[in-house]
């Protein structure tokens, strides 16, 4: 087994998404700062961008969460 394949099985483990769920949450990190920014300068426009990058950021971690869920009940039917 190829070190590309042993990565792209990690990717879809249950560390492997936990590890994305993270990574993905900590993105909130700079959009809770890029909001703050946009309304200390009253900038709209960059108000709105943080908005929908804040939603691109739960909707991703809902799918990753999904996805955890699916890897928790595939391990149920084959143990």
């Amino acid at each position: 087994m190829n070190a590309l394949s042993k990565a792209k099985g990690f990717k879809k483990s249950k560390a492997g998404t936990y590890l994305s769920i993270g990574t993905t949450a900590f993105g909130a990190v700079s959009v809770a700062k890029q909001v703050q920014k946009a309304r200390s300068e009253h900038d709209a426009l960059r108000l709105v961008d943080a908005v929908i990058t804040g939603a691109a950021i739960v909707t991703g971690i809902a799918l990753l969460v999904r996805e955890l869920k699916r890897i928790g009940d595939d391990d149920v039917l084959l143990g």
